[in-house]
């Protein structure tokens, strides 16, 4: 049996309780005592009873057919990241293995390995830090690559609240706090049932009210990419890109940072890459 964490009717009853009723091209007359879309209204939607619906959201019926959740998906209005993760969760497109890989692979280790002096980042699939360049480590205010590893970023920005204080996402921290959750969502329906996940969903839900919100909206979308405004004490702050790399037939996630060419910010990243050379070496 799945977990809640990834469990169909899980995902479908939060679905159903974000979508509103216009989005849905239903017009609403008066008050509402639901929240979202009523099971009756995604049945006519979708085309199917509202009975079957309720029996999909309680976990009395595991196997709808393919035909029937691309109709309540289309009815929800989700995403193709949304739309693969509810067939994931109804056995209509293959799980991952069980297991959260911190194994990097080696086409992946020996880019790293040339990139050596960039401000570059590998991530397992629940953002646990795997390995970082020394530059990176400057960039963002962390301890030495060595010590750095293990780190956990979601809980960085959710429990310690540190991340917001080195670098400002462009459109806020709530960008930045979404598009993390929304790429753990996608992990969850990847990972099956690995225990180490499972713990850390579960424990970040208990200690953040903030991550429990944002979990609970059942946002899935794969992160990207984003502009930070970097607060760095020794060059000051400067606009990055941070984009995230996923490497094919592996859930590691490489982030490689970058400022636009000839800007004053390639100027004080160069500075900083300066500064953490002779580091490096020692």
């Amino acid at each position: 049996m799945r977990s809640e964490v990834q469990s169909f009717g899980s995902l479908l009853r939060t679905w159903r309780e974000r979508t509103h009723p216009q989005q849905a091209g239903i017009t609403s007359n008066g008050r509402r005592r639901a929240k979202g879309l009523r099971r009756e209204e995604l049945a006519s939607l979708a085309g199917v009873s509202p009975d079957y619906i309720v029996r999909l959201e309680q976990g009395r019926f595991r196997t709808p057919s393919a035909q029937v959740v691309t109709a309540l998906a289309r009815a929800l209005r989700l995403s193709p990241s949304e739309t693969d993760l509810l067939l994931r969760s109804a056995g209509h497109l293959p799980l991952a293995p069980n297991t959260l890989s911190d194994r990097i692979p080696t086409a992946a280790r020996r880019m790293v390995d040339r990139m050596a002096d960039r401000p570059l980042a590998v991530f397992t699939a629940d953002w646990t830090l795997l390995y970082a360049t020394q530059l990176l480590c400057d960039l963002f205010d962390l301890p030495s690559a060595a010590e750095a590893a293990g780190e956990n970023l979601v809980v960085r920005t959710f429990i310690d609240e540190v991340s917001s204080k080195i670098a400002t996402p462009e459109g806020g921290d709530e960008v930045f706090e979404r598009a993390l959750v929304a790429d753990l969502r996608i992990s969850a329906s990847e990972l099956g049932e690995d225990p180490a996940f499972k713990s850390l969903v579960m424990t970040m839900r208990a200690n953040s009210p903030r991550f429990a919100e944002l979990w609970d909206e059942g946002h899935a979308a794969p992160h990207l990419s984003m502009l930070k405004t970097v607060h760095n004490p020794l060059v000051g702050d400067m606009t990055i890109d941070c984009d995230v790399l996923t490497v094919a037939h592996s859930s590691v996630r490489l982030v490689v940072c970058s400022a636009r060419p000839g800007s004053p910010d390639a100027e004080k990243l160069e500075r900083l890459r300066d500064w953490a050379a002779p580091a490096a070496a020692v």
